[in-house]
């Protein structure tokens, strides 16, 4: 627009300047004045043309722009999600929309009164100022069911047409809600993958004109819609069995990263996502910030190990509580003897593994945490919904010594799991991803973070914790589950409270060759009935062990009974 503003005022200027070449005459100002008025028609027309689309770009939902709004749903077309196997996860179905051409309706009110016989819950002051605005387009209600259009059709009112559109469709409802997300009524994407899509290219292609059904081609996750289901089924019974207020839990392949079933409860249905902003509703795998619990001294163990001032034959004193300023640190059930490291892993002493902690010091601690990804924000992970930890502004004696077991710092649960699946996969850190990578990609992605003995230790100690230590009941016979449990008291009110906890169960199957990282989380879970307890050992653990259970055959796992962990254990001597 500007430079045809500029080129018509060089044309005003060369026919309005006066020449010394040729005399002046009547006919000729005639010619020049009748250009004038031209070229300023001209200007003026261009000028009223790019007000009205200044002021059709600001309407919403009405007149021409609802109609240009409309023509343009017709194209926006979005490919079908689908799972690594090729299930469809989400796709678009032909719905119609009902809208009105007021221009032509001469009595709003029979029309109005005709509608609402199929359609009872159409306001009223809203529909008849729409019907009566006497322009050419107005929606009326935007994706109608089939029968309602054929009621609506039967009854012929004038002004009164349908208009096909694109509608989101999840077949597999809430199963996959939270890394699905789902679209608005304009079938643009606004959480989990389908908003990563419209961030990263399909928006384009809808405001270009490009995003043609036809065109598109299908989109693959990571995710296994079985293990999907298994997940969700397994954190179901388990909120329901511990009266639980929440539940979360992922399968992560430890070679890749790839995310192949993750669950967050309670969920939503994205076909009618109602729910989506309720507080309770949020993916606490990824936008949910927890402090881990006894399941961060895996973390601290491995920092220690790998700092070469520690190994397995290191012994530390737990008869006495530590006492560091006013606090004083404690065993929930201690043996109050002096521990080897495996004792301390799998009593899940609290004074052991301060007193590991204690010899790395506090600038290798919090190295060793942001090394391994646990300060840091997850990068380059596909869901828009991710959270940033949290940890102390100035690391003291007292913060290294209580992170060390599970409080002061709180990260997601995903980056737990990612972290977890570096210290049992060779020392690998690898990003975690919902598309679909091959091992050899995931290599030149992977940082090496703790060397590859370390990690064969924490093999060992892990599934050393299932058989002698709290994780027994994470068992699963053939498939070798070694983890770590973490039951931490929540803060209430700025303080820790002793009734309300956060339970845990980072694992990993089979430990002698991990393939994957199972974590559970439950949120204040209250004791099984007729039990006293609600560990993580009670609830977190058993979850774990369901989901291995029913998971690793379909992801062709093959149970191996041969092992016998007498001979994988036999270097440990109490």
């Amino acid at each position: 627009m500007a430079s045809m503003l500029s080129t018509i005022g060089r044309l005003l200027r060369a026919v309005t300047t006066p020449t010394t070449a040729t005399p002046t005459s009547d006919l000729a100002a005639q010619t020049r004045d009748r250009i004038v008025v031209v070229i300023c028609g001209i200007a003026a027309m261009f000028v009223i043309i790019e007000a009205r689309l200044i002021y059709l770009g600001f309407q919403e939902n009405e007149g021409p722009a609802a109609r240009l709004s409309a023509d343009r749903a017709l194209t926006a077309a979005r490919p079908r999600i689908l799972d690594r196997n090729g299930q469809t996860l989400a796709l678009d179905i032909q719905v119609s929309s009902l809208f009105a051409e007021p221009k032509n309706i001469e009595n709003p009110d029979e029309v109005y009164e005709g509608l609402i016989t199929v359609l009872p819950d159409l306001d009223f002051d809203r529909t008849m100022k729409r019907l009566t605005s006497g322009s050419g387009f107005e929606w009326i209600k935007r994706e109608i069911t089939p029968r309602q259009q054929s009621e609506i059709l039967a009854l012929g009112l004038p002004g009164i047409k349908f208009k096909p559109e694109s509608k989101r469709y999840y077949p597999g409802a809430a199963t996959a809600s939270h890394i699905l997300g789902h679209t608005n009524i304009d079938n643009q994407g606004i959480a989990g993958m389908e908003k990563y899509l419209d961030d990263t290219w399909l928006r384009d292609l809808h405001v270009s004109g490009f995003a043609l059904k036809k065109d598109l081609h299908p989109v693959h996750l990571s995710l296994d819609v079985r293990v999907q289901h298994f997940v969700r089924e397994a954190l179901k019974e388990a909120m329901k069995k511990y009266r639980a207020i929440a539940a979360a839990g992922v399968v992560l392949n430890v070679h890749t990263g790839e995310v192949v079933g993750m669950s967050s409860l309670p969920d939503y249905n994205p076909n009618n996502p109602v729910d989506a902003n309720k507080s309770d509703r949020i993916n606490r795998m990824t936008k949910g910030v927890f402090e881990m619990g006894s399941t961060f001294k895996t973390f601290t163990t491995a920092m220690a190990l790998d700092s070469g001032k520690v190994n397995l034959r290191s012994r530390f004193d737990a008869r006495k509580p530590l006492k560091i300023g006013r606090f004083r640190i404690n065993d929930f059930h201690g043996k109050r003897r002096v521990l080897s490291v495996p004792e301390v892993f799998i009593y899940s002493s609290n004074i052991g593994t301060a007193k590991m902690a204690d010899v790395v010091g506090i600038p290798g601690h919090r190295e060793f945490l942001k090394r391994i990804g646990l300060l840091d924000r997850i990068r380059g992970f596909e869901l828009p919904e991710v959270a940033n930890p949290t940890e102390p502004k100035v690391w003291k004696k007292v913060n290294s010594i209580t992170i060390s077991y599970g409080h002061g710092v709180s990260t997601t649960p995903l980056q737990t799991a990612v972290a977890a699946a570096a210290l049992v996969n060779g020392g690998k850190l690898i990003p975690p991803t919902l598309l679909p990578r091959t091992r050899d990609e995931a290599d030149k992605l992977a940082t090496q973070v703790i060397k590859p003995q370390t990690s064969d230790t924490m093999r060992y100690l892990m599934r050393l914790n299932v058989l002698q230590g709290s994780g027994k009941r994470a068992e699963v016979p053939g498939f070798l589950v070694g983890g770590k449990t973490g039951t931490a008291e929540k803060v209430i009110n700025g303080r820790y409270s002793r009734k309300k906890r956060f339970n845990a169960f980072l694992s990993a199957f089979p430990i002698t060759n991990p393939q994957y990282v199972v974590l559970v989380i439950i949120d204040e879970p209250k004791p099984e009935k007729g039990k006293v307890y609600a560990t993580a050992g009670t609830n977190a653990a058993p979850t774990v062990s369901q989901i291995v259970r029913r998971s690793a055959p379909v992801l062709g796992v093959e149970p191996d009974f041969r092992v016998r962990d007498t001979a994988i254990l036999s270097s440990y001597r109490q």
